[in-house]
């Protein structure tokens, strides 16, 4: 599977930082997030038509899919993550030993039906265009593991700044994780890291790459266990061993991505993209 950089389309533009973006098979459509301006778009594949899902949406930011096919979204406002079913929301989880996330990023949902995502404080410090402002009230910035069915809520990676994108390898024996914390430390980190999986736990974290320009903020990972990840000169495909394999050029810097149908839909700063896949 390779992208036709021929074939790259702005399909819609107008947002003022765009994120979070995951493919609705069952209607085909893109949903994907308008952060500082609190809305939730859609864009349909059948007709070319964007739109309005919701507005006032408490800064939503990255979302998937579990198992049933309900959209599961990361809350900045609400600190939370929520599952959004046929437009009914409710909250998943919402702190941490009893206190407040910071405020939820991206979220992947596993085979055996957990939760994983990240909790960054970028919601809470970027008060007015990503969230409230607010404190890290449980003194650090983890990735977690939530088992649903049993209420629990595990801290599985505790070694990253801010935790940010995350996905798994196609056996799951991996999880990746990008820290984008120089975008508020000057020796801050600007990769992704890599974890061996072990009865839901995370070991051996280590640097998977390094990459730039700009920083690896939302990424996907393909069933040939290839990372696709967002960067300040497009999006940056690597190798399962670490390796810069092609770069898809954009007009303007790449947040976060899903594959659809077919095709590579990537959210930039203003703008939703599309590349057809071969």
């Amino acid at each position: 599977m390779r992208p036709d950089v021929s074939t790259l389309e702005t399909l819609f533009t107008g947002t003022a930082w765009g994120e979070g973006p995951v493919w609705l098979p069952r209607e085909r459509r893109v949903r994907w997030s308008d952060i500082p301006n609190d809305r939730i778009l859609e864009y349909d594949a059948l007709t070319g038509r964007a739109g309005v899902y919701r507005t006032g949406v408490e800064y939503t930011n990255g979302r998937t899919l579990d198992h049933s096919g309900a959209v599961l979204q990361c809350s900045h406002g609400r600190r939370a993550i929520e599952r959004d079913l046929s437009g009914q929301l409710s909250t998943v989880v919402d702190s941490f030993r009893g206190r407040r996330l910071n405020s939820p990023n991206d979220v992947v949902v596993a085979r055996d039906g957990s939760i994983w995502f990240t909790d960054p404080p970028y919601g809470i410090h970027h008060s007015g265009a990503q969230g409230h402002p607010g404190e890290e009230e449980y003194g650090g910035c983890y990735v977690f593991r939530f088992d649903e069915a049993a209420g629990r809520l595990d801290a599985v990676a505790t070694d990253l700044w801010h935790p940010n994108g995350l996905a798994f390898s196609p056996d799951e024996r991996i999880l990746y994780v990008s820290d984008t914390s120089v975008l508020w430390h000057a020796d801050g980190h600007h990769h992704i890291r890599a974890y061996d999986v072990v009865d839901g736990t995370c070991r051996n974290g280590r640097v998977f790459a390094v990459v730039e320009p700009g920083v690896p903020d939302g990424f996907r990972v393909d069933a040939l266990g290839r990372v696709w990840t967002s960067s300040g000169d497009g999006v940056q495909v690597y190798s399962p061993a670490g390796s810069r394999l092609f770069t898809i050029p954009l007009p303007e810097v790449a947040s976060n991505l899903c594959f659809g149908d077919g095709h590579l839909y990537i959210t930039g700063k203003t703008s939703l993209f599309r590349v057809r896949l071969s």
